[in-house]
């Protein structure tokens, strides 16, 4: 009995390790949990549910394969796929959840999200979030055609790296002001997040008691994930 959470595995086809790493994940412990829940970050990038990748579609059926086993996936948008949409879902048999959630765990109550929204330090990009968030522009975007859209992918990813190489590691990170404020606003002692690729278990207080910041890995050379059963809260490393 256990719950499995992962996040920022950054999937494509010039990965096929990490590829071949998540595809034995789910045949294997996935199909173990009470549910799998993804908090963002599983693909690198993410233009439209209409893009023709094969490693879409892969992704997507084996998603589905494990739903249909009987384990129910959900999904957190992150920072690169933030613009996977209804159509994905549909065909992965994943529920797409709203950019942070509460959840009740074996008697936790645990706060869930991509980590993004934490790291308000970095004014440049939270500005640039709030942009890309508008729904209106959005619409615009997925209603470009595909080339149109692939090129201002690929001008704006190169931005955002160029942006980043300057950044200083502390900016790029979570503001602990950020973290307290959240977990009291949805009265948890439990956090589980990505998105700033450094795993660890933070111990903190909140609301005068102790409380825990759960961070989980990205899947560069293996694997991580947070598995929450009536037993604990564990952040594990696998390999591929």
């Amino acid at each position: 009995m256990a719950t499995l959470f992962i996040a920022d595995l950054h999937l494509c086809p010039e990965e096929p390790a990490i590829t071949a790493g998540f595809l034995h994940f789910l045949a294997g412990p996935a199909r173990e949990a009470d549910a799998l829940y993804i908090l963002g970050d599983l693909f690198e990038a993410w233009i439209g549910d209409d893009e023709p990748v094969p490693l879409h579609r892969d992704i997507a059926q084996a998603i589905r394969a494990v739903v249909d086993y009987g384990v129910p996936c959900y999904f957190i948008h992150g920072n690169r796929d933030f613009l996977l949409g209804k159509r994905f879902a549909r065909e992965s048999g994943m529920q797409l959840l709203p950019e942070s959630q509460v959840l009740n765990l074996y008697g936790r109550r645990v706060l869930i999200m991509h980590g993004d929204t934490l790291c308000t330090d970095d004014a440049g990009y939270q500005a640039f979030r709030a942009k890309v968030h508008q729904p209106w522009l959005q619409r615009l975007f997925l209603a470009l055609p595909l080339w149109v859209r692939k090129r201002i992918a690929t001008r704006m990813r190169a931005g955002s790296k160029a942006a980043n190489s300057t950044k200083t590691q502390a900016i790029m990170d979570v503001n602990q002001a950020a973290v307290e404020a959240a977990m009291t606003q949805h009265g948890v002692q439990w956090l589980i997040h990505g998105h700033t690729h450094r795993p660890a278990v933070h111990e903190l207080i909140v609301n005068g008691d102790a409380a825990r910041r759960v961070v989980l890995g990205a899947w560069h050379h293996e694997g991580s994930m947070v598995k929450v059963s009536p037993d604990g809260v564990e952040l594990i490393y696998f390999p591929f």
